[in-house]
């Protein structure tokens, strides 16, 4: 499979008429819409694999612009963490795994949001779907971090209809408008039409003198699988008697709409000519249960590219018309939105921590070269260690333990050590591939890819360029210098967490 050819050179020449061509950032701060799929795989969009009926969102990246070297963490939580934050989750200990029911933890209140900062700037802020950042208590909760409203759900996964969950045991109710009004009326109704109907409502009704900053966080694709069954036909013998991936697509093509429905609304308000609309996953398919990464490898919750690279597209009138259509390889970041719609709002402000992020508004809007030339994926120091640890050379190098999981990418190469997780090639079912698994083969926990020449992750060069890896293993041992320990404390607050103590409802107890 052959990526998309990026920007002609020739484009950068264009840049100096933008200002005439009216086209550049209007001197108000744009609106921003964006809109975070979870657990959308890469093979999981209609652009990417045509039996996925998903036009809309198909259209929106034809005619705007895909980013094809998008990176994120490979799980939820940190993922989200990482977007608001504009930095690595290292830094505030949310690298090990996503946040539960019941753990007395959130995102670190030290931390500033890209909300609290653009609502400084008089933007309206409002978030409109899953939280998964932690709720045990008031200050963890969104209108806390800087969002003037929020409609949707704190849990990282419920039901989609019926809005509840259930753990250790207990069965809870999560679903409200802002914090303390729980919303029992939407009893029955899908999530994703609710999402998509309040984000719509959101915008009629905006005052266009003020810049809007909207977070459509969809549930949507995660498990469970479930979708009203007009979704789900329109796949009827596609997948042959693979119900669950019916179930899937139909989920797809649900959000689908929604995001058509929401998109338009916005095309069709006075604030269009100065909005900017992002699409996002928050990391790849969790294709042990469903979705596929095609023909990338690996799944959510490794470090290959199927788990940290992930569907990306931005589509605006403020881009140069000379970039719609097209696409960047240019390495761009989830940390990179937080300086990206500063800079958008009018500059950066000053921040008593550093951020990871880039601004990368030139470019996504006019073909410049990406100013970031290295990602970490993460150091997680408490994920699962190898058994078999006595194969690797690099084992006594005196920079980082090569059995933590860890991964970075600095230029072409990228560095994964530690435990391989899920290392599979997963095509979906309809494409007629099989699942190629090549863990029996390999008992190295030191890989090097050289990710342009090899974006699959077939060849690992680690015994060909020993010099790469050891730079590469320097670089993550400065970077574990700056690793905050995971702040990942179990399951602990069972009794004073239950919702049996909150009316039936998943609420803070801390």
């Amino acid at each position: 499979m052959a990526f998309p050819r990026p920007f002609p050179a020739l484009m950068l020449l264009f840049v100096t008429v933008v200002g005439t061509l009216g086209v550049s950032v209007a001197q108000r701060p744009p609106n921003i819409l964006f809109i975070l799929a979870d657990d959308l795989g890469w093979n999981d969009v209609g652009y990417h694999n045509p039996t996925m009926k998903t036009p809309n969102i198909d259209r929106l990246a034809e005619e705007g612009v895909k980013l094809n070297s998008y990176y994120m963490p490979s799980i939820c939580t940190p993922s989200r963490s990482v977007f608001l934050t504009g930095r690595y989750e290292i830094r505030y200990g949310l690298q090990h795994g996503v946040l539960g029911h019941y753990q007395r933890r959130c995102l670190s209140l030290e931390e500033v949001t890209v909300a609290e900062k653009l609502r400084e700037r008089g933007y309206a802020t409002h978030l409109v779907g899953k939280w998964h950042l932690g709720f045990y208590k008031d200050g963890c909760l969104p209108r806390q971090r800087g969002f003037d409203s929020f409609f949707g759900f704190y849990l990282g996964a419920e039901d989609y209809f019926n809005h509840d969950s259930t753990m250790q045991g207990h069965h809870g109710y999560d679903f409200r408008r802002n914090e303390d009004d729980v919303s029992r009326q939407y009893l029955g109704q899908y999530s994703t039409n609710l999402f998509a109907d309040e984000a719509r409502n959101i915008i009629r009704n905006h005052n266009p003198a003020q810049p809007l900053f909207l977070t459509l966080s969809f549930q949507a694709v995660h498990m469970p699988l479930q979708v009203p069954k007009q979704y789900s036909d329109i796949y009827n013998g596609v997948f042959g008697k693979n119900e669950d991936w019916k179930i899937y697509a139909g989920m797809l093509t649900s959000m689908d709409e929604a995001v058509g429905n929401v998109t338009r609304a916005l095309r069709e308000s006075p604030m269009w000519d100065n909005s900017i609309i992002i699409f996002s996953t928050d990391n790849g398919a969790d294709a042990k249960f469903i979705g596929s990464n095609w023909p990338l490898r690996g799944a959510k919750a490794t470090l290959f590219e199927g788990g940290v690279r992930g569907v990306g597209f931005v589509n605006s009138p403020l881009l140069h018309p000379e970039v719609r259509g097209g696409m960047t390889n240019g390495l761009i970041h989830m940390s990179d939105w937080f300086p990206t719609f500063m800079h958008l709002a009018g500059g950066l402000p000053t921040l008593d921590k550093p951020l990871d992020g880039f601004n990368q508004w030139d470019t996504i809007s006019r073909g410049m070269a990406s100013p970031r030339h290295e990602i970490l994926h993460t150091i997680d120091s408490q994920a699962l260690r190898p058994v078999d640890r006595g194969r690797e050379k690099w084992s006594t190098n005196p920079y980082f333990d090569v059995f933590t999981l860890a991964a970075i990418r600095v230029g072409d190469w990228k560095l994964l050590t530690g435990p391989a997780g899920n290392d599979s090639w997963i095509p979906s079912p309809e494409s007629g591939y099989e699942v190629i698994n090549l863990k029996k083969l390999y008992g190295k926990v030191v890989r090097l890819y050289n990710i342009p020449n090899d974006p699959y992750e077939h060849d690992d060069r680690a015994d060909e360029y020993p010099e790469v890896v050891e730079a590469l293993l320097k670089r993550l041992g400065e970077f574990s210098q700056q690793t905050v320990k995971p702040n990942y404390p179990g399951v602990i607050d069972v009794i004073y967490g239950n919702p049996d103590l909150h009316n039936g409802v998943w609420a803070p107890w801390g």
